[in-house]
């Protein structure tokens, strides 16, 4: 079943909720998404914090993807630069599917719906993100029409000795 997706929803607790247990389910399958397993909800809870405040300032903006049950099922947050010269394009952070939708499209309807997020937006030419190397999440990146513009090797360590490259992906938007 499709997920349907909506942008700048209205916070309330159980969207935030949901956000939580999205993003400790996504983290604790072994998703690259700020966290190595296991992690908690309460060890998550600062980083959504940052992006609620984010937010609440006009920097930032969600981008939820809600299953059939109503449940929280996707997320991703658009993050708008700052800088004067870099206006152009924003930010995609937190790029999460659930593992129990993984494998039926949804990621390329959650980017879908990202780039038309940002299409909405003025004066924003392009998305720009990263991703920890060594899931292949570059190639599924690239089969979503990003292209790596950068790679910095060893720069996220997921562990001792286990060292990982910051990839960069660039998608123009036409």
């Amino acid at each position: 079943m499709p997920l349907t997706f909506t942008l700048d929803p209205t916070v309330t607790p159980g969207l935030r909720d949901g956000i939580l247990d999205l993003w400790a389910d996504v983290s604790n399958a072994g998703g690259a998404v700020g966290y190595v397993p296991p992690v908690t909800r309460e060890e998550i809870r600062p980083a959504l914090v940052g992006h609620l405040a984010s937010m609440a300032q006009g920097q930032v903006r969600l981008l939820v993807g809600h299953d059939a049950d109503g449940r929280v099922a996707a997320t991703a947050f658009l993050t708008l630069n700052t800088h004067h010269l870099m206006t152009h394009w924003l930010w995609l952070y937190t790029v999460m599917v659930h593992p129990r939708h993984q494998g039926g499209g949804h990621g390329r309807d959650l980017l879908a719906a990202a780039a038309d997020a940002a299409r909405g937006i003025d004066g924003i030419e392009a998305i720009r993100l990263t991703c920890r190397g060594g899931l292949g999440l570059e190639r599924f990146y690239a089969s979503c029409g990003y292209k790596e513009v950068g790679r910095v090797p060893g720069a996220i360590r997921v562990a001792p000795g286990d060292d990982r490259d910051d990839v960069v992906m660039l998608l123009t938007l036409g």
